[in-house]
């Protein structure tokens, strides 16, 4: 019989090539938790939690407590011979405490990448729960950060010529001057890249209105814009969606089910993000957008500023169940390096993901 022998935990800070810039923050690390849970039959799971201090609230500190007194516990010496048992101990997880959806999420990762290992197949196989059909190359967009209009255009080129077809800008750092960028950008791309925006949280519903219509006004082929108010205002966001033609997407506001049903209810979005460092559980995430799409709303899965463990974990999760638009999947791409060897790697806006062996992880990298 199969069980779970330990968990550990190693926290990973990562320099990034550019910085990452938003209206909530800039970094130029990756700074996350990585979680391996070994089983008795000397297997090993990966997962990852990432600090995201002005979103989830979560740091290094944080997750490696949760992880260390209170999750490794509850799952440790737990049976996990198959799916049933997965099942049972993700739920373990899930209830042993509240909130901290990000050590949940890099846990919960680990141990379907122990069961896809167990299996001999991958964690999006067992995710979706077939052995086939499943995609091994999916494509992302790629970040924009915050920045002037001219370095914006110029960034913009570089990542068309790296390969990307859809650009996320980030705005909401400036409502005054936030179309001159989005112009400039699509300037110089061209009409055949797609470009989406994300605020961030970053205007008042009175300035996103303004800023969404005179980017109507302007036409410049946005797909759609994202969290364009606080995240606790979903009325505000349901407000804005009322008041404008592009799409609206909910992020910050939509964490799990609770949040998805109440967006569904007072229709304040077209679209919602999922990321697993909101809502806590591979499971979890396959089931909103599950019932996302049966209420007729558009999907992406996106993640932190996480490291090839954590998208590696967000992939297997579109692949399982895929979304209705390119999803967000860039983060590890930003890394000079990964922490570990194997996952998943990048060609261009492409995202090749292991078909066996679980999430494709041998260990930690030699450079740590």
């Amino acid at each position: 019989m199969t069980t779970i022998e330990r968990v550990t935990t190693t926290a990973s800070s990562v320099p990034l090539h550019t910085p990452f810039v938003t209206a909530l923050r800039r970094t130029e690390t990756t700074d996350t938790v990585l979680v391996t849970v070994t089983d008795s039959d000397g297997r090993t799971g990966w997962g990852e939690a990432p600090q995201v201090w002005q979103v989830t609230g979560e740091s290094l500190a944080s997750a490696t407590a949760c992880l260390e007194t209170m999750l490794a516990p509850a799952v440790t010496g737990r049976r996990l011979h198959d799916r049933d048992d997965l099942t049972a101990t993700a739920a373990v997880v899930q209830r042993t405490v509240a909130r901290n959806f990000g050590a949940k999420a890099a846990l919960d990762a680990a141990l379907h990448d122990l069961v896809a290992r167990a299996e001999g197949t991958s964690v999006a196989a067992v995710l979706a729960g077939r052995p086939d059909g499943i995609r091994d190359v999916l494509t992302t967009d790629v970040t924009l950060s915050a920045g002037k209009a001219d370095a914006l255009a110029d960034t913009a080129r570089a990542r068309v010529a790296d390969g990307f077809r859809t650009l996320k800008m980030k705005v909401g750092t400036d409502a005054s001057t936030d179309v001159q960028r989005v112009a400039a950008v699509r300037d110089a791309v061209g009409p055949d890249v797609a470009i989406r925006l994300d605020a961030n949280q970053g205007w008042t519903r009175e300035e996103a209105v303004q800023v969404i219509r005179a980017l109507e006004v302007a036409d410049l082929g946005v797909e759609f814009v994202e969290q364009p108010v606080v995240a606790d205002d979903v009325e505000g966001l349901a407000w804005v969606r009322e008041r404008v033609g592009l799409p609206v997407m909910a992020d910050e506001s939509c964490y799990g089910r609770f949040d998805l049903e109440r967006i569904i209810r007072l229709g304040a979005a077209d679209l919602v993000n999922v990321k697993l460092a909101k809502c806590g559980s591979l499971t979890v995430g396959r089931d909103m957008l599950r019932r996302a799409h049966e209420a007729g709303l558009r999907t992406i899965v996106g993640s932190m500023m996480e490291s090839h463990v954590g998208v590696g974990a967000a992939a297997a999760l579109v692949a399982a169940e895929p979304t209705t638009e390119v999803s967000d999947l860039d983060a590890a791409w930003w890394s000079r390096r990964s922490p570990v060897d194997g996952g998943i790697s990048y060609s261009g806006n492409q995202i090749h993901l292991p078909v066996n062996g679980g999430s494709g992880i041998t260990g930690l990298s030699a450079a740590g």
